[in-house]
């Protein structure tokens, strides 16, 4: 039995040394389990389930620690089970947010691709920008646009005929120039570009006729020399007719207004209150109004003065006249009118005092075709060599008085009724361009009148001609006396009681002449 002891004895440590082993290699196991959830909870976590006195040698060996590992085993268990759920939680965190990354890396690769293009097309664009530009910037130029019949060139000028339009060209364009520099000095070297509007015939007869010239054809040799001075200076002749020269420079304006290399418009036209509507409209764009400088000759006519504060004005004293032509055709007609009979229709009555535009003096032809005296001293001897003549006319009893229709107000009411004219033959005689002193009163005062003489007009024809006199407003309102006025006293196109038209602000005729009692209640005998 002692023999047999030793060999009892020897199986039971081996299976206390295997014991020990595996405790030895589970607490190892632990231990790792413990530092790696150490490592992910801290150190709190790890106090409250390991106990340093339960680590000892001695603890694992006794069969006490046992439970006491079962214990702390479905503790680790929860723990591990709660690690495993937040890593679940992680993983669907991570799996969340690479969606979201993909889906930004598409947004940004989508938005990189169109900010290249967008970047490629912005330099196609200011490289087109710089080409227009360059080409905007080639050949400036300034538009200078003058109508001759008003805004005329010293008599100094006029005198030497065609050496006088070359010095005048030449100063011109060195006033442009120089006011271009102080001005706009941002723009190099503009070529000047000028057009000036006349009828030449008529502003050489004028001339004459105020003793400014020797004799017409110094004005038509003006006229070759500014022509021939600059390539882009012309005088162009528009001939007879109303205005042919504001319709031209109307148009040739609205054709440069918007034209790029134009950088500046000077505009001459200070005697003429028809371009007063053309500037009116451009008020509202500044831009506009700052492309426009005017040109004052003679002083600015009522309608443009109260509008040229909004331009740039400026005025060349030594080269245009601050005045207009003189008017010395009434002292011709007078003395021609003394020593021969004119054939003035028998119902011819007074001119009224309507002025006319360039105060100058047109009489009406002679219907036995004699050709009138053309210089003074052919005057002087033709009336030398005619007997006086008493052209008082005699008819028999005396005459009737003349009457002026009048209101209640004491205002004068023309009896016409614009509604009634057709529009169309209205039309029509307004593009005739008749004088209507001529067919109305028998005789045209104007020398340089720019309407026409010799139409054949109708009874029906004259009585819409009449109509169209009465657009123009009369210089005395209402209150004319002369009964031989053709001119109107209200606005054909305001109602009865109303202070305004159809063209508001813009219309022709002023405040007073609009809604007119029409119903005549007295008159006036002349």
């Amino acid at each position: 039995m002692s023999q047999l002891r030793p060999c009892l004895a020897q199986p039971r440590a081996t299976e206390v040394f295997t014991r020990r082993g595996q405790l030895t290699l589970f607490q190892d196991h632990l231990e790792t389990r413990l530092a790696f959830n150490y490592h992910l909870f801290g150190h709190t976590y790890i106090s409250a389930i390991l106990d340093a006195n339960d680590f000892t040698p001695t603890s694992r060996m006794t069969a006490a620690g046992i439970p006491d590992l079962f214990q702390r085993y479905e503790q680790l268990k929860a723990v591990e089970q709660t690690k495993d759920a937040l890593i679940e939680d992680l993983l669907h965190r991570v799996t969340e947010l690479e969606k979201a990354y993909q889906q930004t890396r598409l947004d940004h690769d989508r938005e990189t691709r169109f900010n290249r293009e967008v970047q490629m097309h912005e330099m196609e664009l200011m490289e087109q920008i710089t080409r227009i530009k360059a080409v905007m910037d080639q050949e400036p130029f300034l538009l200078v646009m003058i109508d001759g019949d008003g805004l005329i060139f010293q008599d100094s000028f006029l005198k030497q005929g065609e050496q006088g339009g070359k010095d005048a060209a030449n100063q011109l364009w060195v006033a442009i120039r120089d006011y271009s520099s102080r001005n706009f000095p941002n723009l190099q070297s503009p070529k000047i570009v000028t057009r000036i509007y006349a009828n030449v015939k008529g502003l050489a007869e004028a001339c004459y006729k105020a003793g400014i010239v020797e004799r017409p054809a110094l004005i038509e040799d003006f006229v070759r020399g500014f022509n021939g001075s600059r390539l882009l200076f012309d005088f162009v002749d528009v001939g007879s007719g109303k205005d042919r020269a504001d319709d031209k420079i109307a148009e040739y304006l609205k054709l440069n207004l918007y034209n790029c290399h134009c950088h500046q418009i000077f505009l001459g036209c200070s005697h003429d209150n028809g371009y007063a509507r053309i500037l009116e409209d451009l008020l509202a764009d500044r831009e506009l109004v700052g492309r426009i400088s005017l040109i004052e000759g003679v002083p600015f006519e009522r309608e443009l003065v109260s509008i040229k504060s909004s331009y740039r004005v400026t005025k060349f004293d030594s080269l245009f006249r601050d005045s207009k032509i003189p008017n010395h055709g009434s002292s011709l007609e007078t003395w021609t009118n003394a020593v021969r009979t004119l054939p003035t229709a028998s119902h011819s009555r007074p001119i009224s005092p309507h002025p006319s535009n360039n105060g100058r003096a047109r009489v009406s032809s002679s219907s036995n075709g004699a050709p009138s005296p053309q210089t003074w001293a052919a005057t002087i001897a033709a009336a030398a060599s005619t007997p006086m003549t008493d052209l008082t006319p005699s008819k028999p009893g005396t005459p009737s008085l003349q009457v002026v229709e009048r209101n209640k107000y004491g205002q004068r009411v023309d009896r016409l009724d614009f509604k009634t004219i057709p529009k169309d033959e209205l039309k029509h005689i307004k593009k005739l361009k008749l004088c209507n002193q001529y067919f109305l009163l028998g005789e045209c005062p104007n020398l340089s009148c720019h309407h026409t003489h010799d139409y054949k007009l109708t009874k029906n024809e004259r009585v819409i001609l009449q109509a169209v006199a009465r657009m123009t407003p009369c210089h005395f309102g209402t209150d004319c006396d002369d009964p031989g006025c053709i001119y109107g006293h209200r606005c054909p196109q305001s109602e009865v009681g109303r202070k305004e038209c159809y063209w508001g602000q813009k219309c022709r005729f002023n405040a007073s002449q609009h809604g007119i009692d029409t119903n005549i209640v007295k008159v006036t005998k002349v």
